[in-house]
């Protein structure tokens, strides 16, 4: 999701604190709004006012008339940008007073560090640590599920993930979570599909399991994810320094389109690409095992998952030509759409990035599309809704219900990729 421009001025003492400091980066008092761009002049001062400020954190960027945006104000802009939406004559509605509320109330709800994998559970989130010792706890016990450790990120933290595989005929399912940070919904979502696959009763998981292979990485942002319980909850990108500012956009770091539309050549920005393409430690692990094992384990399909807007997308992100199989794509993406309203009543959009979000170049779904000719590839973006005052601090109640909805879109998906022979040539599959 297109995220918010980091407040550096007002926030910068305190983000980049280590653990145990207690020194968190605070968001007291931060405003959300959400306006209606309404007249190209409004277009053009937000676009300025995005770029020349540090104090706003737009999600989203000014494109276009008859568009609505949301934007973080820091307390300090409060007068400015009252008098901006007048003077521009725009209309704003303030969703939320105080951001910090939202993140003191999260505390609760998230498990210590020492937490026990087998007290592993889905009505909390987690650290980074209990997540990977859940992980292998689950290879000790399922004698079909391999660890795979992929070399070290910038603070030299491994990248681990886990292959269920019960027939090596068959395809396999590529998941990719917590590619930003701060999304934590994502890696919470991944572990609860993890852990259906590998206890469900029920036959349409149990296919899944058995008809699939699959590989699912819940951290592949280590670093960044530990950073938002450690100092700054909101930060989006990895930690590796570049000048006076660190972070780069990992979903804007590789090789398709690198640095186009979408992405930033500034180190103090969200959305920044990198010195280079894959010039990232996590970037290079990536993209080394798919390339080493898109075609050896026959990697048919790559979901990316992300929040939030409730979304359902496919290639591309950095241009408007339609991709050969965008027939396909949109079938296949409407049945995920499909079950997950069924599941729980939310209501997904599917299309094309470009067409259905905003423009993004450097990204993960592209890169593996283009590159590798991996033929089914979606980013997924979570709960909640584009207007949402909760964004990235899900509640923990919606964990579960988040993730059935997960769950529900990957068996209408597969099941129609299936029917439209994506996977024809494996052995022994059954139908979904």
């Amino acid at each position: 999701m297109q995220a918010f421009r980091w407040v550096l001025g007002y926030v910068m003492l305190f983000a980049f604190a280590k653990a145990g400091t207690g020194d968190m980066a605070r968001y007291d008092h931060f405003r959300l709004y959400r306006v209606l761009i309404r007249t190209q002049a409004q277009v053009e001062m937000l676009q300025k006012l995005e770029e020349q400020s540090d104090s706003y954190s737009f999600m989203g960027h000014a494109r276009q008339p008859n568009q609505n945006l949301t934007i973080m104000v820091a307390p300090h802009k409060i007068a400015e940008i009252t008098e901006l939406l007048a003077r521009y004559e725009l209309q704003g509605t303030i969703l939320l007073y105080n951001m910090q509320e939202l993140i003191d109330r999260e505390q609760s709800t998230i498990k210590p560090k020492d937490t026990k994998p087998e007290d592993f559970g889905w009505n909390f989130y987690h650290h980074l640590d209990t997540i990977n010792a859940w992980l292998r706890l689950q290879v000790s016990r399922h004698s079909h599920l391999e660890l795979v450790e992929l070399s070290a990120s910038y603070e030299n933290q491994a990248l681990y993930g886990v292959k269920l595989a019960k027939n090596p005929a068959n395809s396999a399912i590529f998941v990719e979570c917590g590619i930003h940070a701060r999304e934590w919904i994502s890696p919470a979502s991944c572990t609860f599909v993890l852990n259906e696959l590998l206890t469900s009763d029920r036959a349409d998981v149990r296919q899944l399991a058995d008809n699939f292979n699959w590989i699912i990485f819940p951290v592949v942002n280590p670093d960044g994810y530990r950073y938002t319980f450690e100092g700054d909850r909101l930060w989006r990108k990895n930690t590796k320094p570049y000048g006076l500012c660190r972070g780069v956009d990992l979903n804007r770091n590789f090789a398709s389109d690198w640095n186009g539309p979408g992405a930033s050549s500034d180190p103090c920005r969200y959305d920044f690409a990198g010195g280079s393409e894959a010039s990232e430690p996590e970037t290079q692990a990536l993209a080394s095992y798919l390339t080493e094992n898109v075609s050896k384990l026959r990697i048919r399909t790559y979901f990316s998952i992300h929040s939030f807007s409730q979304l359902v997308m496919f290639p591309y992100g950095y241009k408007t030509d339609r991709v050969s199989n965008y027939d396909d794509l949109v079938a296949i993406g409407r049945k995920g759409s499909e079950a997950i309203e069924r599941t729980h009543g939310m209501k997904y959009v599917s299309g094309a990035m470009i067409e259905t979000i905003y423009p993004s170049s450097g990204d993960s779904v592209d890169w593996v599309y283009s590159a590798l000719g991996v033929p089914v590839a979606y980013t997924f973006e979570l709960r909640g809704p584009p207007d949402s005052t909760n964004m990235f601090v899900l509640p923990a109640v919606e964990i579960i219900p988040t993730a059935e909805e997960l769950l529900a879109a990957f068996v209408a998906m597969l099941g129609e990729a299936t029917q439209l022979g994506y996977y024809e040539s494996d052995m022994n599959r059954q139908e979904l």
